[in-house]
């Protein structure tokens, strides 16, 4: 027998992120390892405080935007990083963390990660980009 990786019951499945609109005008879902890093960003991109339900989801990453530009400030946001995922994401083995300065525009963060999906033992990577406005966008 043979696992389909993609089966929304081996990793869930969920509304897509960003949200939008599917081919037959209802919400668009994600499953499989795309809801899983589509949730990554979620997470990342969260503030604490924000979810009614769940007041410390998240990982609070736009509260370091207004921070000097240094190498502290970079291991802080990939230290959150690493917390928000290892404590929110058990469907992941995480594997690294990386926070750069985005070479484009100096106050926005690049964040890559490096997680192993844990039900198949499939490497993964993706990356956010968290912008001084506040906004972000991830690479699912």
């Amino acid at each position: 027998m043979t696992i389909d990786v993609t089966d929304a019951g081996l990793y869930g499945q969920g509304i897509s992120f960003p949200p939008r609109i599917a081919p037959d005008g209802g919400m668009a879902w994600s499953a499989g390892e795309l809801n899983v890093r589509e949730c990554i960003c979620t997470l990342l991109l969260t503030l604490p405080g924000e979810r009614v339900e769940m007041p410390a989801y998240g990982c609070g990453l736009r509260r370091h935007l207004y921070e000097p530009n240094s190498v502290g400030t970079l291991r802080l946001i990939s230290e959150d990083v690493q917390r928000a995922i290892r404590r929110w994401e058990p469907r992941v083995r995480l594997d690294g963390v990386t926070a750069t300065v985005n070479t484009e525009e100096r106050r926005a963060v690049d964040v890559s990660v490096s997680y192993t999906l844990v039900s198949t033992g499939t490497a993964q990577q993706l990356r956010v980009t968290v912008a001084s406005d506040g906004t972000g966008t991830g690479a699912p």
